[in-house]
């Protein structure tokens, strides 16, 4: 459903170093870049995550109430995303861990700001 979401920058270069290494703590990789906007994702049939700078030229804001939720595959993952996140200068906003009960269906996530305050979240669905 889904295709890619965009979050705003104000500084484009740093931007794109926190991505590079945040995505690729998970070995994910650029799938488009152009003179203002970059996007990340495994594969082009996947949903992508990518900064731009804003078309009307005006400063980027983090939307209060906005996050991006990125779906991984093991918790482990999860971990290490937010740990990097950490590295390279982002904001805490909740270490992994269960949201709720433990169980099949259980929540493992964590929460965390990049360096413009847009809010991501890395989370799984399941057993540990």
């Amino acid at each position: 459903m889904i295709g890619y979401a965009l979050v705003g920058t104000n500084d484009y270069d740093a931007a794109r170093t926190f991505y590079d290494g945040l995505f690729g703590a998970i070995g994910v990789g650029r799938l488009m870049e152009f003179p203002n906007s970059t996007a990340w994702g495994a594969a082009w049939d996947k949903p992508a995550l990518g900064v731009t700078r804003p078309f009307d030229g005006q400063p980027a804001t983090a939307g209060n109430g906005t996050m991006i939720a990125v779906v991984l595959d093991e918790r482990a993952k999860v971990d290490a995303l937010y740990e990097k996140a950490m590295a390279l200068g982002g904001r805490d906003e909740g270490p992994p861990g269960v949201r709720g009960d433990e169980g099949p269906q259980a929540f493992y996530a964590a929460y965390f700001r990049d360096l413009d305050g847009n809010k991501l979240c890395a989370f799984r669905v399941g057993p540990a």
